[in-house]
Order: C-alpha cells, then sequence, then structure tokens
C-alpha cells in the first residue's frame, strides 16, 4: 500500500514490541495459516513461541515455524532442549496465549483441564489472557458439546475469536473457518489492551474519513481524506483496551477487530450518529473531515450536462459543526487539517470549539497529506505550548494523541 513521499522512511509501527506471545497450533486443517498468523505477530514486533499439538505437525510442520519466528517452536511435551520446564515455561513468560486454530478436540481439553499436549498444558501453567479461534467443520462446530465447551471457556474469560462463515475443507459453506489471520491478530491486541492497557474500562467514539455531500445521486461534493488518520485512533484505542465505536465514511481495513463500526456518508449523517452514540463515552476525537458547507439542495435525478452556457449553479449552505456542539464530561479532541498559518488557525479552533487537545497538522507538508499512511502534528491544548512531533506513522501518532488523553482522563479522575 503506497502513499505519499516519506511513507517509506518511517519505521513502521510495532505495537507488539516487549510482548512474549506462545501461539497455539492444533490439528485443524486451517493449520497452515498459523504460518501468516505467526508472521503478523512477529512483524507487530512480537516475539513468538510456537507450541504445536502432534498432529498439528502432520499440517504445519515445525521446522518451518523456526523460519519465522525468533522464539522457541516445539511439538514434544517432554523435551529439554530448549529448556527443561519448557512444559510450563512458556506459559510463565507468556503476555498472552493464542490457540489457533483450535480444534474442537483441543476446545474439550481446555475446558475440561486436561493438559496432554505442549499447547493444552501451557494453558494450564499461564496466568496471562487467553484467545481461542475455532476452525472446524460447521457441524461440528454447532454439535451441542463444541459449543457448551465454548461457553465454559468465555466463562473463564477466555476470549473467543470467530470463526467465520465461509469455503470449508469439504467444499462447503458454512460457519467454522478460521478467521482472517489480520482479525486473530487484532483480536491478539486487543485482548492484551483488556488485560493492562491504560484506556481498559473506557469508551472511545471515533470518527474517520471525508464526508460526501450529495449535487445529485451520482455526484457530490467531497474532500480527500482517506480515513487512516481515524482509523489509526480507532485501532489505537483497542490496543490500551477502550471499548471502541468508529463512526465513518470508508470502509475500515483489515484487522480492525473489535470496534464497533457505524457506516455514514454525509456530515448530516455523521452528526446524528455522533449524538446517538455520545452517550457514556469518555471521549470523542473527531477525526473526520467533515464538509463545512453541502449544497443547499440535491437534485432527484442526475442533473444532464447542458450548453455552455447553460451551467448549473451550486448554492451551497454551512454544515453543522458537530465538534462544536458535542456537550458532556467526555474529553472532545479535534484535529485541525491546514494549508496555511497551521498554530493560529488551530488555537482558534482549540478555544472555539471547546476542545481539550487539538491536533494540526499542514496538509501540504512532504508525508503528511491525505491519503499518507504518515502524519506530521502538532499538539495544542489549553494553557500548554504546542507541542511539534516528528514524522511519524499514523498509529505512532494515535498513540501519541491517546496517551494525552488517558493523562485528561486520569487527572479529572483525581
Amino acid at each position: 500500500m503506497s502513499g505519499a513521499p516519506g511513507d517509506d522512511t518511517v519505521a513502521p509501527p510495532r505495537p507488539l514490541a516487549g510482548r512474549r506471545i506462545v501461539l497455539g497450533v492444533t490439528g485443524s486443517i486451517a493449520a497452515y495459516r498459523a504460518f501468516e498468523i505467526a508472521r503478523r505477530l512477529q512483524e507487530a514486533g512480537a516475539t513468538v513461541d510456537v507450541a504445536l499439538t502432534p498432529n498439528a505437525s502432520r499440517f504445519a510442520p515445525a521446522f518451518t515455524f523456526r523460519n519465522l519466528v525468533g522464539g522457541v517452536v516445539s511439538d514434544d511435551l517432554w523435551t529439554t532442549a530448549e529448556d527443561p520446564e519448557l512444559h510450563v515455561a512458556l506459559g510463565r513468560r507468556a503476555d498472552a496465549l493464542l490457540i489457533a486454530p483450535a480444534s474442537a478436540t483441543t476446545i474439550a481439553k481446555l475446558a475440561q483441564g486436561i493438559g496432554d499436549n505442549l499447547p493444552t498444558l501451557t494453558a494450564l501453567a499461564t496466568r496471562a489472557p487467553v484467545a481461542v479461534a475455532p476452525a472446524m467443520d460447521s457441524a461440528m462446530f454447532a454439535h451441542p458439546a463444541v459449543q457448551a465447551n465454548l461457553e465454559t471457556l468465555k466463562a473463564r474469560g477466555v476470549m473467543i475469536v470467530g470463526p467465520e462463515r465461509g469455503r470449508l475443507a469439504s467444499g462447503q459453506v458454512g460457519l467454522g473457518r478460521l478467521s482472517e489471520p489480520a482479525d486473530v491478530v487484532g483480536a491478539t491486541r486487543a485482548l492484551l489492551g483488556r488485560h493492562d492497557g491504560a484506556l481498559r474500562g473506557r469508551h472511545v467514539l471515533v470518527t474517520a474519513g471525508g464526508t460526501r455531500e450529495a449535487i445529485d445521486p451520482v455526484r457530490y461534493v467531497g474532500n480527500r481524506s482517506s480515513g487512516r488518520m481515524g482509523f489509526a485512533l480507532a485501532e489505537a484505542a483497542r490496543d490500551r483496551g477502550a471499548a471502541v465505536t468508529l463512526v465513518g465514511t470508508q470502509a475500515p481495513p483489515p484487522g480492525l477487530y473489535g470496534v464497533i463500526v457505524e457506516r455514514v456518508e454525509s456530515a448530516e449523517e455523521m452528526r446524528t450518529a455522533v449524538a446517538r452514540r455520545r452517550e457514556g463515552i469518555d471521549a470523542l476525537i473527531m477525526a473526520a473531515a467533515v464538509a463545512d458547507y453541502r449544497p443547499a439542495e440535491a437534485a432527484a435525478e442526475k442533473i444532464k450536462k447542458a450548453g455552455a452556457d447553460a451551467a448549473p449553479v451550486l448554492t451551497l449552505e454551512q454544515t453543522t459543526d458537530i465538534v462544536a456542539e458535542a456537550s458532556g464530561r467526555f474529553i472532545k479532541v479535534g484535529f485541525a487539517a491546514e494549508t496555511e498559518d497551521l498554530l493560529a488557525n488551530a488555537a482558534k479552533k482549540l478555544s472555539a470549539k471547546g476542545l481539550d487537545l487539538i491536533v494540526a497538522n499542514d496538509v501540504r507538508s512532504e508525508g503528511s497529506g491525505f491519503g499518507s499512511e504518515t502524519n506530521q502534528v502538532t499538539l495544542l491544548a489549553p494553557g500548554e505550548e504546542p507541542a511539534a512531533l516528528p514524522l511519524l506513522h499514523k498509529y505512532d501518532v494515535a498513540c501519541a494523541v491517546l496517551d494525552r488523553v488517558a493523562a485528561c482522563l486520569e487527572a479529572r479522575a483525581r
């Protein structure tokens, strides 16, 4: 995915840096997809240990994982080559245990506390949070025994990820397909956030993307916003343990697991959605590029092209300022995308809209324009000096913004 110049000069985000994840792999036809899950965990900065059941090795050989991850890879409960206490050491040092794919047999063993292979014994030995991603035939998944076992695991706090409806190994289509690797990794990040994130127990409402204001059924007035900054904020808030609602104009990217998404198109639709969903939130982050003006009247049918002297005149009217009218005990964060007088214009918006924080960026600056994967912003808050950040990936910008939100919430709670 390419973006503006400067994208390839900024280090990609590593949201799992410093984390150790045990990936348990079981004897499912979907075991080959664990290779991509392991790779994505590693790319996100995690140290990945892989614990395989004996049957998993039939589908996904251990030596392949050894070429993908930097941690321990084993399918032997009794091995002492890596660690004389490997059967309990993996669980003790794990920040999270992810079993993906999880077969019906393994789910049953987890529910009953049977530890006769490396993944199930690790589950018994660990005090870290656990996620399980089932993958099996749809008839097996629907069996009352499997459903009862899953309910038992949920009652113990285990996160169940999926499964999805799709084409299965049998060739049939049904519910039982392993969730996409991006979603499995997203679920793991959400699991960690709920365990020890700075925003756990909080609810954050984020808006994203550029609104479209109808001229007629096929044309609109819009802007160049890609929604990436808003998506990054939703992702980072989720990773910090918050319950996240995203109101956006574009389809969210893969991996935004656990985020409630509502799609809208116009400024008025976004205003209505935000008003409906802001009850009980702890923070409102208006990253969306909401149109300041819309056609005063949209044509019911497509406007036909006429002669040069008959071009239609478009009359515009102002839209409602969503963040300015939003009031409550929540933290309000706005954005100022400017082309001139960045700090002066941002400071005016900070005061006029009653914001606790505003994120200002010059959209003409290299690497900071619409559609870029990076951004260079300055954070402004009432009574504080502006804080300029270097060019960062938008996820890392989101992390900086959410650190400020968390600090504001903590200060208010004192």
